[in-house]
């Protein structure tokens, strides 16, 4: 995927719910971070019929995808998914954001981080964790910390990508009234 940076730089930035049609898009971000990046630990490269049955699999549990745009060029995603599939798990997701190398450092990944908190704010959801592939991912820790998540723990070599071994960094982030008050089921969510 090539993005004009001409583009990038003078167009407004825009929020949006993703769209079927973004999925190849959201694809070749994701796969240049599998080739390239230790954001994720996975090692295929996923096609986009698999990115489209992920995207599938978050909207039909209510949650967020959510992709950003700049002069119709999509530039990066982010979505929320259940950290666990177990039923108590279910006010707690996951986040993961992923951006086009040349959107980095330009404020989008934080951009989306803070509306997807406030969506799933919205949902009921009161807890959002954070799974750092890669403990030397500065980037992704300082945008997490920039949005009030706390360092909670580290997994050691967790992963081996790249003929290295990998920490995990853990981080969370209360959402709304967090563990203080009994939380409401969402329909979706029973």
């Amino acid at each position: 995927m090539h993005i004009d940076n001409s583009a990038v730089s003078t167009s407004p930035l825009i929020l949006r719910d993703s769209t079927s049609a973004d999925v190849p898009a959201c694809g070749e971000i994701y796969r240049e971070a599998v080739r390239n990046g230790t954001g994720t630990f996975e090692l295929d490269e996923p096609d986009d019929t698999e990115m489209g049955k992920r995207r599938d699999a978050i909207l039909a549990q209510g949650l967020p995808w959510l992709v950003a745009e700049r002069g119709g060029q999509v530039l990066g995603y982010a979505y929320a998914n259940q950290f666990r599939p177990r039923r108590a798990y279910r006010f707690c997701v996951e986040d993961s954001i992923y951006l086009a190398p040349a959107a980095r450092g330009q404020g989008a990944g934080k951009l989306l981080l803070v509306e997807l908190i406030a969506r799933c704010e919205r949902l009921g959801i009161r807890q959002m964790l954070a799974v750092i592939g890669d403990a030397e991912n500065a980037g992704s820790i300082s945008v997490h910390k920039s949005c009030g998540f706390e360092h909670t723990g580290t997994f050691a070599a967790a992963g081996w990508k790249f003929e290295h071994w990998l920490d995990v960094v853990m981080m969370q982030r209360r959402l709304g009234t967090g563990a203080d008050t009994t939380p409401v089921e969402r329909e979706d969510m029973q």
